[in-house]
């Protein structure tokens, strides 16, 4: 499995050095909402956000850090990584703040779509209805509510690589399964938990084009929303990453 240094060799830069050290904002509502015309400011979880001096002077001294670190690696020519540049966590106010256009596909049903889903701090009911449609269970044919943090993970992590150039839809595997379908697959061999969160539309199991399994789990587990699951497979299409809104764990399948 390549490892980051691997992976930011194919060309996406050492730019995420200069990321303001904010926690992870958690901006989803608990439940839809109309578009609102008023912004909610969304709080961290945490941590306040950083005064306009502190916040100044956070890359300048990420960028110093940075090149302290991978100033011996560049005389051997193998220049390394800035440090956790694969960690949400790294991530500005910014970035939560901003409206939220997620692109997905489902394979299963052949279906695209890119919708704007969130913006001024409230969920857009009719993009959310859209999106609970396409994480359906497809066998099942049925659709469930999906839980907001669940899509907030999901946008988050597309939103990231697409500032090194990764500019494609978010696979969607799986998303809700009714309990039978839940069954089925486990019947079938397929690896699915008995109680599985996506009885309860928590979870989905997502990949992106151009990036390994190894690499996209780092990063959704970065979020620190909810359990990982690394699921490797041989292939030209690669494994997949489960993730979801319940306890933090990880575990490989």
């Amino acid at each position: 499995m390549a490892s980051r240094r691997e992976f930011l060799q194919q060309g996406f830069g050492l730019t995420a050095a200069s990321f303001l050290s904010v926690p992870l904002i958690g901006c989803a509502s608990s439940s839809p909402a109309r578009q609102s015309s008023t912004a909610a400011v969304a709080k961290p979880v945490s941590h306040a956000a950083p005064s306009p001096a502190v916040a100044q002077a956070r890359p300048a001294a990420a960028m110093a850090r940075a090149s302290e670190q991978s100033a011996p690696s560049l005389a051997r020519g193998e220049p390394e990584p800035p440090p956790d540049i694969f960690d949400a966590q790294a991530l500005d106010l910014e970035f939560w703040l901003k409206p939220r256009t997620i692109e997905v596909y489902r394979p299963a049903s052949n279906e695209r779509a890119k919708l704007l889903y969130w913006r001024d701090g409230e969920i857009i009911d009719s993009a959310y209805q859209d999106l609970c449609h396409l994480l359906r269970d497809v066998n099942g044919k049925e659709t469930a509510r999906i839980d907001p943090k669940l899509f907030e993970t999901l946008w988050g992590t597309q939103a990231f690589v697409q500032r090194y150039g990764i500019d494609t839809p978010l696979e969607i595997l799986s998303g809700y399964r009714t309990p039978a379908s839940n069954n089925k697959l486990r019947e079938a061999g397929v690896p699915a938990a008995r109680q599985s969160l996506h009885i309860e539309g928590r979870a989905a199991d997502i990949r992106l084009a151009n990036l390994n399994s190894e690499v996209l789990g780092g990063l959704v587990k970065s979020f620190r929303q909810g359990g990982v699951g690394f699921y490797y497979r041989a292939g030209a299409r690669g494994g997949w990453i489960h993730a979801d809104t319940g306890l933090k764990r990880t575990w490989k399948g």
